[in-house]
């Protein structure tokens, strides 16, 4: 399905019935990133996958700005009238979710947040040097945005009123003591670090984190 929200078009997939929940995927992914945890969600929750702009089959922008992106979820939630739905996002998704959260708690009843950053010097050196290379091969603008952005400071996490949850891998390429901040400083968070999972490793293609959300997800 498609909806136009101000000047953007996005694409979702809606399925199942109960509690609202939102799926958000990561930088150059799409919505059926989430189609193992989707299928297994929509047994209990009204699910929407969305993809992000210039992701999917979603529109694609000028530029590309996480505050955007919330911006984008935002306007969602208000036009299909979704009732104080949970946020769970991936990567780039995680940042939005914590975005969408900082700005709209009020819109919302929790946020699942995956391998999330706060700033670049979050990711592990070795990670932004491949990145680095590959925007310089390719002049990716959504590999640009992940270079620049976001800029989440402790102070907007401690804006965030609703409950939330904070997972990373064992070897996330995301530092661990960044994930540690999120969590230290959203009031109401809790912190999982994955043992033998990686950035991605319990998300794509896989209905694994379902299990530690579930009793979340009321």
């Amino acid at each position: 399905m498609y909806i136009q929200l101000n000047s953007q078009v996005i694409c979702y997939e809606k399925t199942g019935e109960g509690t609202p929940v939102i799926l958000i995927h990561g930088n150059n992914g799409n919505l059926h990133d989430f189609d193992a945890l989707a299928e297994t969600m929509s047994m209990y929750h009204t699910v929407y996958a969305m993809d992000s702009r210039g992701h999917g089959e979603s529109a694609t922008p000028k530029e590309y700005h996480y505050r955007d992106m919330a911006e984008d979820v935002i306007n969602l939630i208000t036009a299909l009238d979704i009732e104080k739905p949970y946020l769970i996002g991936y990567s780039d998704g995680g940042i939005i979710a914590l975005l969408v959260a900082i700005k709209a708690s009020k819109l919302l009843s929790g946020i699942v947040c995956c391998g999330a950053n706060l700033s670049p010097s979050g990711i592990h050196h070795r990670v932004l040097r491949e990145m680095k290379k590959d925007y310089k091969r390719t002049n990716d603008p959504k590999i640009l945005m992940m270079l620049e952005e976001p800029d989440i400071s402790p102070s907007d996490l401690r804006r965030i009123s609703v409950p939330a949850m904070i997972f990373a891998g064992e070897d996330d390429c995301i530092k661990e003591k960044e994930s540690e901040k999120i969590a230290a400083n959203i009031p109401e968070a809790e912190l999982h670090i994955l043992p033998d999972e990686n950035h991605d490793s319990y998300i794509v293609g896989t209905n694994r984190l379902f299990k530690y959300i579930s009793g979340f997800l009321r």
